[in-house]
């Protein structure tokens, strides 16, 4: 039987985590066998962490991004079908690529036939980044790192314009008309993953369509390298105790800080993610642009113990970002909370050295 794998890009903070979570739960409850992929540069992912925790069948690609290691996705797709007998796999790559038609969805579709089902390539967009990148505008980002956002609606089969709950319905429809106009050979979906709204449209397509791949953008890579390379990112994961501490107070406390102080710098962020995890209880929240976007769910409870991985993606120096984020967590972790540090890796991405990189479509 074969498995049908859905690549779902789109530039960070576009809400592709929550989206896997929410598919998988629904492709779950009529009785599919879903399996999750995850990537980054580095390993400590909270989408990792999250996703572990409401889906069976999770396994992470890190270090690098699937075009530049096209071998570990496979071994990925391979693992969870040998592991879990999935029907679907739905795979979330880095937020920070391009050029995924190229490099992901041609050699799978050449390479694989006999086993997989390629779906369309669905990029999820903010609608708040959208309608900048549509104005002529960056979104706040350095100007190589827009080329990228366009580049990902450039090449998608299917753009997803998401979080459609903060819109009124009829700036919704006018977004997506010049979306259409725009990008006229994509098929345009809208949804919130929070209401539910759109959801389950965009699903029965993509997973029923084969129509995978159908154009290729032209990439400038050294534009593209620099757009990666603006960001700094970090992963850390610090074991936190405490007496009879309030989890959920600690992570909104240190979010707002963190987007506070990169506000005062002017900085443009990509995301924030933080998971606190505490005994069987656990919350996430993150932050995307500024301090106004923060989100928070679930609750961690109160406990003497919890242990927090957080992710960060600002367009600044990986060790600037790594010294503001330690200072925070000391700052509101104060004397009442003590802190371990069990893992942190901060970096700046590499240029881009795909496996393969097809000039052509694939039929």
């Amino acid at each position: 039987m074969k498995t049908r794998i859905i690549l779902v890009g789109g530039f960070l903070g576009a809400g592709k985590t929550t989206l896997l979570w929410e598919s998988a739960r629904i492709l779950s409850e009529q009785g599919k066998h879903v399996g999750l992929i995850t990537n980054d540069q580095a390993s400590g992912l909270v989408d990792t962490a999250f996703l572990e925790r409401s889906a069976s069948a999770v396994t992470e690609v890190s270090g690098s991004c699937f075009c530049c290691n096209f071998s570990g996705f496979t071994d990925a797709l391979s693992h969870l079908k040998a592991k879990s007998d999935v029907e679907m796999i739905i795979a979330e790559p880095v937020g920070s690529c391009t050029d995924l038609s190229a490099t992901i969805l041609q050699p799978l579709k050449q390479k694989f036939e006999d086993d997989l089902i390629v779906s369309p390539l669905s990029v999820l967009v903010d609608p708040e980044r959208l309608n900048d990148i549509l104005n002529g505008g960056t979104s706040g980002l350095h100007v190589s790192a827009a080329y990228i956002l366009q580049k990902q609606l450039e090449e998608a089969d299917m753009i997803v314009i998401t979080k459609t709950d903060l819109l009124a319905s009829d700036v919704l429809e006018t977004l997506k008309r010049r979306v259409s106009e725009r990008w006229s050979f994509a098929k345009i979906f809208s949804l919130s993953a929070k209401s539910g709204e759109g959801l389950e449209l965009w699903l029965k397509e993509v997973t029923s369509c084969m129509d995978a791949g159908t154009h290729l953008a032209e990439v400038d890579y050294d534009i593209y390298a620099q757009g990666e390379a603006v960001l700094g990112w970090l992963n850390t994961t610090v074991i936190l105790q405490g007496q009879s501490i309030q989890w959920d107070d600690v992570a909104e406390r240190l979010l707002q800080t963190l987007a506070g102080r990169f506000d005062a710098l002017n900085l443009a962020v990509g995301h924030v993610k933080l998971l606190i995890e505490a005994e069987n209880a656990y919350m996430i929240g993150n932050v995307t642009r500024t301090r106004s976007s923060l989100s928070i769910r679930g609750s961690a409870g109160c406990g003497n113990q919890a242990k927090m991985t957080l992710n960060a993606r600002v367009e600044m120096a990986p060790e600037a970002l790594e010294h503001i984020v330690a200072e925070v967590i000391s700052e509101v972790c104060g004397t009442k909370i003590t802190q371990t540090l069990e893992a942190s890796k901060c970096l700046q991405p590499g240029r881009p050295n795909p496996t393969y990189r097809y000039d052509y479509v694939v039929n």
